[in-house]
């Protein structure tokens, strides 16, 4: 079976967009994807958006939208994906589907989400429809709130680690000053992220707003090819792994903790591509909040359950460290569009094993991890990606 293959790739600043919609925020990526893989547009064979929308817009059928901003592919086949703040990474695998299935050789993958259009008091209730409404609509704080009660009751189980918090933030806010498309591109450092003040007030306590993943709009758009197309282009990207796993809805039915969803697609993905996770250079992980990134260490393995303090003290996920985690910067500090997160990690994963990171560029980097969830660890899908050209 033919293997589907990145060849090309583009990512818009992520922010406060001066474009008005979805509509020009993929105008803005997907010409130049096209571009920067060697490929016309006449030559794609299906496209893949990846919009959660859930309130954002009135304009559904955002599938449709790419053959307006290009009007050669307004007559290709395209389809639209969502699953939470992972729907970029469910449009990338239903796209590598497509061509691993035989049915095209060429597919666009067109990630993206304007955010910052409807008042915030409304972004909150459109996020809570990442949650199970019937039992978790009322949390305070709406999805920070359910992100709030996680780390309450790992705090009760393991110990306040709140500090630890504080210096994931930091971490990250550090990194995400080489990150051109970063939303947020400024060295916070620990004292600030780990006090609770008028500039950092507590939004769903414990968490503080430097606990919080920003809300931005962005796009990102990747061009997949199989094998036997990618080796006439200029670059590739291949898939050692690609596992995606499920978990209960609810938070009642699980232990919110245990992580499963993510140690099970970790799992997978590790043993799919015969690798272990020291094998990795480093890895792009889904830090909606502080909390989630904490608990992504015990789950991917990198520590005990309880234990993920001790890599944040030692150093192990800094840039120069063991395994850099999220040296992009991460969604704290890159801006966490939703539709375009799970893409934007798959291309700034291929920016660094091409040399092409610039600032943010992790030495003799060779095998990344990507772990991009949807919902409270619901949708949860790892990918491993090597360079083959």
């Amino acid at each position: 079976m033919t293997k589907a293959q990145i060849v090309g790739w583009a990512h818009s600043p992520f922010g406060k967009s001066e474009h008005a919609d979805t509509e020009a925020l993929m105008a803005s990526v997907v010409a130049p994807a096209l571009t920067h893989a060697g490929v016309a547009a006449a030559e794609v064979d299906g496209i893949f958006v990846g919009v959660m929308n859930g309130g954002f817009s009135k304009q559904e059928f955002q599938a449709a939208l790419v053959g307006m901003v290009e009007p050669d592919l307004a007559s290709v086949p395209s389809v639209r994906l969502e699953n939470a703040c992972s729907t970029g990474s469910a449009a990338i695998y239903t796209a590598m589907d497509f061509i691993e299935s035989g049915r095209g050789r060429i597919a666009l993958v067109v990630g993206a989400e304007k955010m910052t259009g409807v008042p915030t008091s409304q972004v909150g209730d459109i996020l809570l429809g990442g949650s199970y409404r019937k039992e978790e609509a009322d949390v305070e704080g709406g999805f920070a709130g359910v992100f709030g009660r996680i780390a309450q009751h790992y705090f009760q189980r393991y110990g306040d680690r709140s500090e630890e918090l504080a210096m994931i933030a930091a971490k990250n806010h550090s990194n995400g000053v080489a990150n051109p498309f970063a939303h947020m591109r400024k060295d916070f450092g620990f004292d600030f992220c780990n006090t609770v003040s008028e500039k950092n007030p507590l939004v769903a306590a414990p968490l503080r707003r430097t606990d919080c993943s920003l809300v931005s709009d962005g796009a990102a758009a990747l061009v997949l090819a199989d094998e036997e197309t990618a080796a006439t282009l200029h670059r590739a990207i291949g898939f050692r792994a690609r596992k995606h796993v499920n978990d209960a809805f609810a938070l009642s039915r699980r232990d919110m903790l245990a992580f499963d969803g993510p140690r099970r697609a970790w799992q997978g993905a590790l043993e799919q591509s015969g690798l272990a996770l020291d094998d990795l250079s480093f890895v792009e992980t889904h830090d909606c909040f502080t909390i989630a990134e904490l608990l992504e260490y015990e789950a991917m393995g990198l520590a005990k359950p309880g234990e993920g303090y001790k890599v944040v003290r030692d150093g192990t996920t800094l840039k120069g460290g063991r395994l850099p985690v999220n040296p992009s910067g991460g969604l704290k500090s890159k801006g966490h569009p939703i539709g375009a997160t799970g893409v934007s990690m798959h291309v700034i994963a291929a920016m660094q094993l091409m040399g092409e990171a610039g600032d943010m560029q992790v030495e003799n980097a060779e095998l990344a991890g990507i772990f991009n969830m949807g919902g409270a660890a619901v949708a949860n899908y790892v990918s491993i990606l090597e360079r083959v050209k």
